[in-house]
């Protein structure tokens, strides 16, 4: 599956069930892990699971199984790693606390020597 399909697939997912706050990254060209990742927030652990649950299921209905599931059993951060995409589901406490969208997008930081614009 190309990455906008991917992205497009777990963006719905996401939006199926009312994620908050829904944030995707492009990542390629900073690293080679992975081309993207999406940030999303629920409401509560009982959300961040479920989230994660209708994203991990509807990639089974592609034919996608995820090579990994972390953090399921507690419900604060759930990382739903899809290849090419790496899914993060926080708490809203946690997601301000790590971080992340200031991390890996670069938007608006000049690349080449790392002064924000």
């Amino acid at each position: 599956m190309q990455f906008e399909d991917l992205r497009r697939l777990v963006v719905d997912a996401l939006e199926d069930i009312k994620g908050v706050d829904i944030k995707v990254i492009d990542v390629r060209g900073q690293t080679s892990i992975m081309d993207g990742m999406v940030i999303v927030s629920g409401t509560s652990h009982r959300h961040v699971k479920s989230l994660a649950q209708n994203v991990i299921r509807r990639a089974k209905e592609h034919n996608i199984q995820p090579f990994g599931v972390e953090g399921a059993d507690v419900g604060d951060w759930v990382l739903v790693d899809l290849g090419d995409i790496v899914v993060h589901i926080m708490r809203p406490e946690v997601r301000s606390f790590y971080n992340l969208e200031k991390l890996w997008d670069l938007s608006s930081t000049d690349k080449a020597s790392g002064i924000e614009s």
